[in-house]
């Protein structure tokens, strides 16, 4: 047994209690993890950096935090201004300069240079300014930056992996530097957020969610490995674009797109094994469903739009029936969206309240109905439609228009995934109101000139009754004397930990039920304060501690279900979970 373990680890079993050298999820070849301010590294990339390039590797630059012992070791003598500044320091000075930026894009494009010169210091900063800086790193400034993606372009943050590529994919893996990798986030740009076919200019939804990966989640950095494949893209403007980094052609489809996707999977799992996770992030719905059924059985894959999304939003349910009361079967829920989020979340829906009452999820599905652009999604359209709103086609008559579906089907739950913004009118929250004395309003689509509705609309129109989520930021609100804080139904607070717990267990496939212990555990960190706020959704400055405990939960249901293989299992997985994330503490080099 021990030396088949070692085979898969790297190690004997018989070590890993006693060894911290899973950090971020990857073995810690150089000890940096077990290091202190008190044990010396050596700033090690091929060789030994020194001089002009320690300050150029963005891994080991410390900039003005270098000590004079230091600077005298690695001739950095005169390279630098004389004084010598704390992280602490330098990270008041960045804020300092972050908040005269008055347009959010430029806050974005800092974050980045900052990135790619010290990447401690980005990681820190956005660990102790979460709330501040997630908007700007995260939805909704990334998708201005992905619009403008081409005319802000630096330097790669990533792997481009092109039509012109086919037939040497594993090549162009082998191009990335680290050879370590745990988590792969990939698109091909058709669906970014509520935006559209962004094409090749999608790369900075991969790099924005890696990063949050490694803040929220404590996956090393060097594990994760942002990708984008480019098919080309339909946008007319950006193919007519002199700034489009992209492929200048119309997409590809049917074959040769499928048999690029299919290289690319095998290629993946040849070259970073059978336990990378590979997440699936903003591809069309007509090719998110099918690439998932595909390869959920043969690969570590995940959808966050489909099923991160799902596990956040069920989170977000479950916690705010502590405040409307009941359970979830009690309910009814009305979608206005029946794409990759809609019906991801109403399955998940179906699948947890099956979970809790025994019941068959055909008959639980019953209980939750969708609107899509035609209306009401009914059993006499079912001859029309696509495969995967066919579960949710009920015996209905037709309803072509979202308020007349609310009459109807007197929903308890109201939720919008449709990235159409304003769809939830006044005459859709007033009536919301009239059939329930606490609506659960979640306007979920991103960015904020998506929302269905705002928040101020939500609390005003609902005269302070709604219970009220969004997928982009809003600020709280004031309605007759009492303050409202909005919570976002953020992925960010699911795929984090999500990801860690698969990493940590050494998951070697995504079932539904580890879905649902991401929502239970997300959910069981709301707090009685937080409801007085009307806030479903705990705070994002304990995001660290929100993911290990989904992290430690996943990790439990996964060893559960005979999918883990990292053996032994830990005694406590919430502190192992902890110990297994990567801090962007300086080192002192020696």
């Amino acid at each position: 047994m021990e030396s088949t373990m070692k085979e898969l680890t790297g190690e004997s079993v018989l070590d890993l209690e006693d060894k911290a050298g899973v950090a971020g999820g990857v073995e810690d070849v150089y000890g940096e993890d077990r290091a202190t301010e008190d044990q010396p590294i050596t700033p090690w990339t091929v060789s030994v950096a020194c001089g002009n390039t320690l300050l150029r590797d963005p891994r080991h630059n410390k900039g003005l935090a270098f000590t004079e012992k230091e600077r005298d070791a690695h001739y950095l003598t005169g390279l630098l201004p004389p004084v010598v500044l704390s992280q602490d320091h330098q990270e008041k000075r960045l804020m300092h300069i972050l908040r005269q930026y008055t347009v959010p894009l430029h806050r974005y494009m800092a974050m980045m240079d900052l990135q790619e010169r010290n990447e401690k210091l980005f990681y820190k900063l956005l660990m102790d300014y979460v709330e501040e800086l997630l908007p700007v790193v995260y939805t909704p400034t990334v998708g201005e930056a992905c619009q403008k993606y081409g005319s802000i372009f630096r330097r790669p943050q990533g792997l481009y992996i092109s039509l012109k590529e086919k037939g040497k994919i594993l090549e162009v893996l082998k191009n990335w530097p680290e050879k370590t990798i745990q988590v792969i986030v990939v698109t091909d740009g058709e669906r970014i957020l509520g935006l559209g076919d962004l094409g090749c200019q999608g790369m900075g939804i991969p790099v924005g969610k890696l990063s949050l990966y490694t803040a929220l989640g404590g996956v090393r950095p060097s594990a994760c490995l942002p990708i984008t494949i480019d098919v080309g893209t339909n946008n007319k403007k950006l193919l007519d674009d002199e700034f489009y980094i992209g492929l200048r052609q119309n997409r590809a489809t049917g074959q040769e797109y499928a048999e690029l996707l299919e290289e690319f999977m095998s290629a993946a799992k040849q070259n970073y094994g059978e336990k990378v996770l590979i997440q699936f992030e903003d591809f069309a719905n007509h090719n998110a469903f099918d690439l998932l059924a595909k390869y959920r059985t043969t690969h570590l894959v995940f959808n966050d739009d489909i099923q991160g999304t799902a596990s956040v939003v069920l989170a977000g349910i479950v916690s705010a029936l502590k405040i409307v009361g009941g359970t979830l079967a009690d309910h009814t829920f009305l979608f206005l969206g029946a794409g990759e989020a809609g019906t991801g979340i109403a399955e998940l829906i179906a699948l947890e309240i099956s979970k809790k009452t025994n019941t068959p999820v055909e008959q639980n599905r019953k209980k939750i109905w969708l609107v899509d652009s035609k209306g009401l999604i009914v059993s006499s359209r079912k001859e029309s439609l696509q495969h995967f709103k066919a579960p949710w086609a009920h015996e209905h008559e037709p309803v072509s228009e979202l308020l007349d579906a609310v009459k109807a089907i007197k929903p308890t739950v109201l939720i919008g995934t449709s990235g159409v913004g304003k769809t939830f009118t006044k005459e859709v929250v007033e009536a919301m109101s009239s059939i329930n004395e606490k609506p659960v309003i979640l306007s979920l689509s991103n960015p904020t000139s998506q929302s269905e509705c705002t928040a101020e609309e939500a609390y005003t129109w609902s005269e302070g009754r709604a219970i009220f989520a969004s997928g982009s930021p809003f600020d709280p609100v004031e309605y007759n004397g009492q303050t409202f804080v909005p919570g976002q139904a953020n992925n960010a607070y699911i795929f984090p930990g999500f990801g860690l717990g698969l990493i940590m267990s050494g998951t070697i496939r995504v079932h539904d039920d580890l879905l649902l212990a991401a929502s239970e555990a997300l959910a069981a960190q709301a707090m009685e304060e937080n409801y007085a706020k009307g806030l479903i959704y705990p705070p994002f400055t304990n995001i660290r501690k929100i993911s290990a405990h989904i992290a430690a939960n996943v990790a439990a249901k996964a060893y559960e279900l005979g999918l883990a293989s990292r053996l032994p299992r830990p005694k406590d997985l919430v502190a192992f979970a902890e110990s297994c994330m990567y801090t962007p503490v300086y080192r002192n080099y020696r």
